[in-house]
């Protein structure tokens, strides 16, 4: 699969892929709905929006196989995020089944499961809880990849990105987080497992303080070169390692299970 869209080409982890992708020899087709930073020779590079079902089929012409970034990175709105992450989702996949492409890599989120405790200790089976309506989108792209594996005979791969980062942030991270270049390994590696039908994965880096079992990440030929240990010692010597309320505290998908939330959290067991 060497003929590879990547949506959100013009995000931050779009232009992480962009760069990894292009070094490993992929064929890259970009394509966002805002203008690509720095424009580069040769860089094949479509404007569009993924609420257009028309300018998405369009770009996917001759394309093997998808990596689906773009989307609305955190909550906002319910109205916004089913525009471009519910909406947008489902035209990536109904695009790639009419025009027989081979696999998607959708981009999910951590936040698909943000209301596990962090005492918890979770593989990819676990239920989802999302934490925010971002969450509940990224929840809906995963059973839409589903479908259309079980219906349509897609392969489909879902990464649970934690927090990509240069390096890590504050203490949550160090049970989150993913180095850019990990990411960029991950992606690749799903893109050439062979004969997969569907799989969920976690994107995190090798941590020790991981809340998430990645056995199928590693079963796939993930493997990790970076460890947010390295940071714990700075970070854990802070006089706040992180910046969120007793309610963020208690759940894996911090401030976003805080955030515009209209009952108890504290009430969940």
């Amino acid at each position: 699969m060497k003929r590879i869209l990547l949506t959100g080409a013009a995000g931050n982890l779009g232009g992480v892929l962009r760069r990894g992708l292009k070094q490993r020899g992929y064929r890259t087709r970009l394509t966002d709905n805002t203008d690509l930073p720095n424009p580069q020779p040769g860089e094949d590079f479509r404007r569009a929006d993924l609420r257009d079902r028309v300018a998405v089929a369009s770009a996917m012409e001759g394309i093997d196989a998808v990596v689906h970034f773009g989307a609305i990175p955190t909550e906002d709105t319910f109205s916004s995020i089913i525009e471009a992450n519910i909406r947008g989702t489902f035209n990536v996949f109904e695009a790639v089944r009419l025009a027989d492409a081979k696999r998607v890599i959708f981009a999910s989120s951590s936040h698909v499961i943000g209301f596990h405790r962090r005492e918890s200790n979770i593989d990819n089976t676990a239920m989802h809880r999302p934490d925010s309506y971002y969450g509940l989108s990224k929840a809906f792209g995963e059973d839409l990849g589903r479908l259309y594996a079980d219906k349509h005979g897609l392969s489909v791969i879902c990464i649970r990105i934690g927090s990509c980062e240069p390096r890590p942030a504050d203490a949550r991270h160090l049970s989150t987080w993913i180095s850019e270049r990990d990411l960029v390994q991950l992606v690749c590696v799903c893109l050439e497992v062979p004969s997969l039908h569907y799989a969920v994965v976690y994107g995190i880096s090798g941590n020790d303080r991981a809340w998430w079992d990645n056995t199928t990440a590693y079963e796939m030929g993930y493997k990790p070169e970076d460890n947010s240990e390295t940071y714990a010692a700075e970070i854990l010597s802070r006089d706040q390692p992180e910046d969120v309320d007793e309610i963020a505290l208690q759940f894996q998908g911090g401030d976003l299970a805080s955030v515009d939330f209209d009952g108890n959290p504290e009430d969940i067991s």
